[in-house]
């Protein structure tokens, strides 16, 4: 058993090959999505009052990602698009491949981008998952779509970035 130990603590305490491996990246500013891109101020405008029309849009979404970042509150958004791309998968083996990996990241107690969803909603997504099917994150994915309607979007709204897309 010790020695076990002692295999896997050496096995740890290996140095890494190099040191590009203690490289985080850490964004100084929220990075601007790509120019070519930028929605007219109309267009941005709608966002104020749809957070779905923001959503769908690849700008308007890199933007507001973007702004949660930089408030280190992204996980909601990153929740949100994992759902997506997850209910857009057809293989049921990939379908359990990714359904555990957003219960790992996002649902379950203690995950590194765990979201804020109430005992029940997490209960029923959990009951969800025995089964994957492509709406087994559904109740936990319009939970945090109306918490991002109702506390992000009206912050990302006040925003100075918001702002210049809209002049």
């Amino acid at each position: 058993r010790a020695k076990e130990i002692k295999t896997k603590l050496g096995t740890l305490l290996q140095k890494p090959d190099s040191a590009i491996d203690f490289i985080i990246p850490y964004p100084e500013k929220p990075e601007k999505p790509p120019k070519a891109q930028k929605p007219s101020p109309e267009e941005a405008l709608q966002w104020r009052d749809s957070l779905e029309k923001l959503l769908q849009n690849p700008y308007g979404l890199a933007s507001f990602r973007s702004f949660l970042r930089s408030e280190f509150s992204e996980e909601n958004v990153e929740f949100w698009v994992a759902c997506e791309d997850y209910k857009k998968t057809k293989s049921p083996v990939k379908m359990a491949e990714k359904a555990k990996k957003i219960y790992e990241e996002f649902i379950q107690t203690e995950a590194p981008k765990e979201v804020n969803i109430d005992h029940f909603t997490k209960a029923v997504t959990m009951k969800n998952l025995v089964e994957p099917s492509p709406s087994s994150f559904d109740m936990a994915q319009k939970r945090i779509f109306a918490l991002m309607e109702k506390d992000s979007l009206p912050r990302f709204v006040r925003s100075e970035f918001y702002q210049e897309l809209i002049k």
